[in-house]
């Protein structure tokens, strides 16, 4: 059984100035984002991880140094690439009111799997990277769960394809700054069991155990931890 969990990284200092940031330098969390780094502390708890794949993007470090900090787990840490942010290209730093008046925009948002962003990358060829980085993740030797801390579209495109989503509808699905989403991979196709939780403690639903055959009724009924 692996369990995937996904975090977004905290508020950054571009989500404050409303500015799509891409893979610029020297884009950190802003203070809001400095305390959902700090709560997620409590909220992993003492979730049993064993590896932290991680995006190379400074704000993604930041959000998960408080936790690491405060652990004893030995838990491996991996910068991975392909959690990376996606290349926005030319659009990277621009004010995300202009962008919506691109005429790409609607691109973007209608049908994504189309969208090439100018000298930056397709989010297709997104997708792919970001299902590599799963991939590896499960694979990986050793039993326990793994943490992805990566971005918004790159999580997106990880949950809809869990989903079986076309790339086109991964619009429809939110994440936000340092919000949890789980992935069980404990059988043959991963399924969701938290999506975009910016509230809870998850300790509970990570470190318990879940039959491999499907589950009847919706569920197990186990109760879910509060934060």
């Amino acid at each position: 059984m692996t369990r995937i969990v996904l975090i977004r990284h905290a508020h950054s200092q571009a989500n404050a100035r409303g500015i799509l940031a891409g893979r610029m330098e020297g884009i950190s969390l802003s203070e809001k984002g400095q305390a959902q780094a700090v709560g997620l502390v409590e909220r992993l708890g003492n979730a049993s991880i064993s590896q932290i794949r991680t995006s190379p993007m400074e704000r993604c470090l930041a959000t998960m140094e408080p936790w690491l900090v405060q652990t004893s787990q030995r838990t491996k840490s991996v910068i991975d690439e392909d959690l990376s942010e996606v290349d926005y290209g030319l659009w990277s730093g621009k004010k995300l009111t202009s962008l919506y008046r691109h005429k790409l925009w609607k691109t973007v948002q209608e049908r994504p799997s189309a969208m090439y962003f100018p000298e930056g990358e397709g989010l297709a060829s997104m997708q792919l990277r970001a299902m590599r980085a799963v991939t590896r993740a499960v694979e990986s030797p050793g039993k326990g769960n793994r943490i992805l801390v990566s971005h918004g579209d790159v999580i997106k495109s990880i949950v809809a394809a869990t989903l079986g989503m076309h790339l086109d509808q991964f619009q429809k699905i939110v994440i936000d700054p340092a919000s949890i989403s789980i992935l069980d991979f404990s059988g043959h196709d991963g399924r969701v069991l938290l999506l975009n939780d910016s509230q809870s403690s998850i300790a509970e639903i990570v470190n318990s155990g879940l039959a491999k055959r499907a589950l009847i009724g919706g569920g197990s009924g186990r109760s879910r931890a509060k934060g």
